[in-house]
């Protein structure tokens, strides 16, 4: 990875609460896991910002190894990895996520 595109996405983590890379746009997800993880933010109603790595191939490949992880999409909550859409299902069946989103939106 380049030091301008590992800077191009650690600006993008920085400055949004809740990101998420993803295949698509929140109002059209390109794929199955991309939806799962926009259904659920929008269940949660908060706001977040998404990046349809579709438009870019240089964050679409780019992000797997910034977060060495292989899949999309990935879902940053206040500049940290949280993970992909099994995670974030996971963590909204337990309710942690809610709580996960609440602290981040406050800060």
């Amino acid at each position: 990875m380049t030091p301008e595109l590992k800077e191009r996405i650690d600006n993008l983590v920085k400055q949004n609460k809740i990101l998420v890379f993803m295949k698509g746009t929140k109002l059209m997800p390109q794929c199955g896991f991309s939806n799962n993880v926009v259904q659920i933010l929008n269940i949660l109603g908060v706001s977040y910002e998404a990046v349809n790595v579709l438009e870019d191939w240089e964050i679409r490949e780019g992000i797997k190894e910034y977060a060495n992880w292989p899949t999309i999409p990935q879902v940053y909550i206040n500049g940290e990895f949280i993970g992909g859409s099994d995670i974030m299902v996971e963590l909204y069946k337990k309710g942690e996520l809610q709580e996960m989103v609440t602290v981040a939106l406050a800060s």
